[in-house]
């Protein structure tokens, strides 16, 4: 309930900014009649409320800038005293200025749009949002009219010299991630699905910020549809790993997303598993999953839409969806040990580069996999392999016993140099999947 109070004072705020309230600023200085946002507002009794709100938080003043230009959708005297009774308050004087203020930017966005302008997605709005330099967004559905799933445009176009003005019958309160999921049809499956996996009050948490990766409803049908289940056929249980595996902590822009490994909300054995963000050719996750929209900005982060549902990796998974393992991967096929890594393991792996494998070949001055049998390469492989989930933290010098019964690996550990024998060394340690750890070696380990 504290949270709807901050809400709705910010969508008061921003109404009475956006409907400049004065009679008295109908006029400049100099005597010329204006006819700003704030001037309009002022001279419609409907909107009386949002005028006093204007006025209290002195945003009448920045709606009456002809110098700028803003689209305003504006709640009416009814939506307002609806709002009031929503939140069991009496007046616009119960409301934090500072929350008031939040929400009626809330109603406003940069720039000019009529309604023959705006189509249907999400739109930034001037009111502030969880970090420095962000603004929350607002979903506007043009199929029913609609903002945010809970707002009807019921007049549009009212003309003002610096911008335009939309009446809604109901106040805008800025949301949470869930609250955006919730507004968007696209995603009533992800909702469903975090609803049953009792997710919701963790991800409308508004002391943390995360990043949340969302697949539409496409992308759970696909899914659905290859795992030959409906939604109510998942646990909680079996729902919450994956759901979690599309969170990660802190607020990431598309701007700051950059290449490499990203620990998620979800573990396995105490650990949080990655996933895997690729730029070369768009934004990729785990080499499959596309990211077809960005930037949705909540009160406590900011949504990237995707279209494929990302399921946490096992250890060979994470070998297929990075291509510096290709080499590996046809080894662990011919081999036949594929079907053995993706057990219950857990297992801890030392992945050869494709680099390491090539130098391999030239030493053995064979072409490539092909030139090897699956009785010559199951021992190497299985020589990389450790039982357990270790991580680099929980290495320490010594021999450890590998799959291959005949081959111990020497580990030594100098600081946060992480080498087997004398010249492998790992490059890239803690690759966490659902089965197990994978650390990347920059060398073949030869039984």
């Amino acid at each position: 309930m504290k949270n709807y109070f901050k809400l709705f004072t910010l969508v008061s705020l921003l109404s009475a900014t956006l409907f400049f309230v004065s009679c008295k600023n109908d006029s400049t200085s100099s005597g010329i009649k204006t006819h700003t946002i704030t001037d309009v507002a002022a001279s419609n009794s409907d909107f009386s409320i949002l005028v006093s709100a204007l006025k209290k938080t002195g945003l009448d003043v920045a709606l009456a800038n002809n110098a700028s230009s803003f689209t305003v959708f504006a709640p009416t005297n009814a939506a307002f005293t609806s709002l009031l009774a929503e939140l069991k308050v009496a007046s616009l004087n119960d409301i934090p200025t500072a929350t008031l203020t939040n929400v009626l930017l809330y109603h406003v966005k940069s720039g000019k749009a009529s309604a023959s302008q705006i189509t249907t997605g999400y739109y930034s709005t001037l009111s502030a949002g969880p970090v420095a330099n962000s603004n929350l967004s607002m979903y506007v559905d043009m199929s029913s009219t609609t903002i945010n799933g809970r707002s009807k445009i019921t007049k549009t176009d009212i003309m003002a010299d610096n911008g335009v003005i939309h009446v809604i019958d109901k106040v805008l309160l800025p949301m949470s991630l869930v609250d955006h999921a919730l507004a968007n049809p696209m995603f009533s499956s992800l909702v469903a699905a975090v609803s049953k996996a009792n997710l919701a009050t963790a991800l409308a948490d508004n002391t943390k910020n995360y990043t949340v990766f969302a697949p539409t409803n496409a992308a759970f049908s696909a899914l659905l549809s290859k795992l030959g289940v409906t939604l109510g056929d998942l646990s909680a249980g079996t729902l919450s790993p994956i759901l979690l595996y599309h969170v990660l902590n802190g607020y990431i822009p598309a701007a700051q997303v950059t290449a490499g490994y990203f620990p998620t909300l979800s573990t396995a054995f105490g650990k949080n598993m990655v996933l895997q963000i690729s730029t070369a050719n768009g934004v990729l996750l785990n080499n499959n999953s596309k990211v077809i929209a960005t930037d949705v900005v909540a009160t406590n982060g900011i949504i990237h839409v995707i279209d494929q549902v990302l399921l946490p990796p096992t250890v060979v998974d994470l070998a297929l969806q990075n291509s510096i393992f290709s080499t590996l991967v046809m080894a662990v096929v011919k081999a036949d040990l594929a079907t053995t890594l993706s057990g219950t393991g857990p297992f801890t792996v030392f992945a050869p580069t494709n680099d390491a494998f090539a130098a391999l070949f030239s030493a053995l001055k064979v072409s490539g996999v092909d030139a090897l049998t699956k009785e010559q390469l199951t021992p190497i492989l299985l020589a990389h392999v450790v039982s357990g989930n270790i991580q680099s933290g929980s290495l320490s010098s010594g021999s450890v016993s590998t799959l291959n019964s005949n081959k111990s690996l020497n580990i030594m550990i100098n600081g946060s140099a992480v080498t087997i024998g004398s010249d492998i060394h790992v490059v890239k340690a803690d690759v966490q999947g659902s089965n197990g750890v994978v650390h990347v070696i920059d060398k073949v380990i030869i039984p």
